[in-house]
């Protein structure tokens, strides 16, 4: 049997089927109406069985069952798509302490100090955590704290200025360490490894600058994941004071 009309009503597609005066209403991907009452479905394959259903309370043909399941699945992708292209964005405010430590040692001087009290970090302690081994993780760190992840010559960019200066972002912190607050937030891992500025000062000294640990993790509102911050807390401040010293 043909159907009398497909019109599209606020969004919404409504099918008639002239002999029975049955029609169908398909409000969203997981909802449709038929003549008389209203039924949330829960997935495409439901929603496509109560068609089936539909279609034969109805007595419509075969083809008008198609077309209908056909306009669902079209709407079911049009909506994941909205749904997609619509993300949720969300904002929060919060309070660093930043820290500067200033010296009157020369730059190349703390770089080296730097350097030798913070070892670089052996790819084999990630490699023994991917594996789960944690146990052998913690023997590779063979009892450093911290490890410089990453060195970089910012200073060397600005020689685009024509003026380059003396000054390196160190990325610093501990694979292990960091699982120890990951695994309660995952999203704390923005902030492992921590980032650090070493530049030579206007007084011809050298300066170190970071946001605290604790003050970063803490955003999270975990205790457990602020309480690792703490002790990130003294053992940065602890390396880089010995390197200035």
């Amino acid at each position: 049997m043909p159907l009398a009309g497909i019109h599209v009503i606020e969004g919404r597609l409504r099918l008639r089927m002239p002999a029975s005066g049955a029609f169908c209403l398909l409000r969203s991907p997981m909802m449709m109406f038929n003549g008389r009452s209203a039924k949330p479905w829960g997935s495409f394959r439901e929603g496509a069985a109560n068609l089936d259903v539909v279609a034969s309370d109805s007595r419509i043909s075969k083809a008008t069952r198609l077309i209908m399941l056909a306009s669902f699945s079209l709407m079911t992708m049009t909506r994941m798509e909205v749904a997609v292209a619509d993300p949720i964005v969300t904002q929060q405010v919060f309070q660093v302490e930043h820290v500067k430590i200033d010296s009157t040692k020369k730059f190349a001087e703390v770089e080296a100090a730097l350097d030798a009290a913070i070892p670089q970090l052996d790819p084999a302690i990630g490699a023994a955590l991917t594996n789960g081994e944690e146990e052998r993780a913690k023997e590779l760190e063979r009892g450093a704290e911290l490890f410089i992840f990453l060195k970089r010559d910012h200073g060397a960019l600005l020689q685009i200025t024509g003026r380059p200066r003396k000054a390196l972002q160190y990325e610093i912190g501990n694979p292990f360490t960091a699982t120890r607050m990951t695994r309660h937030q995952i999203p704390a891992a923005l902030y492992a490894p921590l980032r650090v500025v070493l530049y030579e000062n206007a007084a011809g000294g050298a300066t170190f600058e970071y946001d605290k640990p604790s003050a970063l993790f803490g955003q999270f509102g975990d205790e457990q994941v602020t309480a690792v911050g703490r002790e990130l807390d003294a053992e940065l401040e602890r390396a880089l004071r010995r390197a200035v010293e």
